[in-house]
């Protein structure tokens, strides 16, 4: 039977059982297989993946592992200093855009909130979450590994965090949502694009009491949602705040 050693550094060692992390693995295989197929079967999706070493040269997700291969996975290629990196991915191209898995309905109107044109469906199927991320160049979000291994998935992302807030914070520092953040230009709801409306126009639709100490409203123009600055204004502020400019 053939082996191969790997060795995993940085973030990705979150997805090895403590006793396997920060020390080299002996893998037995007695099949042909890709470096990025092996890499999987011991835990970390291909996503999560950002430079691989095998016997000391840099290789793509395609190569095949060889008997008694030393193969070391990075998950920042910048911790490696050499000059010919194999690219494992494209940069992702412009503002992020996700597409989120079942249970992450807050952080998705987080997303939504700062701007960032954010999908989500309590009811996606995995197959149909791999596809809209191809399909539409969107980062998957989930808590689903399996959903990350799928080839076809190019950008992905595992939440680590269970709080909806820790959450929003654990984007913001693998993305650099801070840069590209629009504050109140989506709907939380729906995704739609907010716009400026006259209080005479929506009057009708507000609840006695807002009407009376409001003036200043904004409108979802898709699914008619309106929204003004009363208490969880506030709130979502100094959510804002931790995102933006934390210090």
């Amino acid at each position: 039977m053939a082996r191969a050693t790997f060795i995993f550094e940085g973030a990705i060692t979150y997805f090895l059982p403590q006793k396997q992390k920060h020390q080299p693995i002996e893998h037995s295989f007695d099949w042909r297989a890709s470096v990025k197929d092996m890499i999987e079967s011991l835990g970390p999706p291909h996503t999560e993946v950002d430079l691989i070493m095998m016997n000391g040269q840099s290789v793509g997700f395609e190569a095949i592992v060889e008997d008694g291969a030393h193969i070391e996975v990075y998950s920042d290629a910048s911790a490696v200093n050499i000059t010919d990196k194999i690219q494992l991915r494209p940069p992702y191209p412009g503002t992020p855009r996700f597409v989120l898995d079942t249970h992450l309905g807050r952080l998705a109107s987080y997303l939504r909130m700062l701007g960032f044109d954010t999908l989500y469906n309590n009811a996606y199927p995995d197959d149909e979450l791999a596809r809209i991320s191809s399909e539409e160049t969107r980062i998957v979000l989930t808590r689903d590994i399996g959903v990350l291994k799928r080839g076809i998935v190019t950008y992905g992302y595992y939440v680590r965090n269970t709080q909806p807030r820790q959450r929003i914070l654990e984007i913001n520092e693998r993305y650099g949502l801070a840069a590209y953040a629009q504050p109140f230009l989506r709907c939380m709801k729906c995704n739609g694009l907010l716009k400026a409306v006259d209080k005479a126009d929506v009057v009708e639709q507000l609840p006695p009491q807002v009407a009376a100490e409001f003036d200043t409203f904004v409108q979802c123009t898709s699914c008619g949602q309106i929204y003004w600055r009363g208490s969880h204004y506030t709130r979502m502020e100094a959510l804002l705040h931790d995102v933006i400019d934390p210090h």
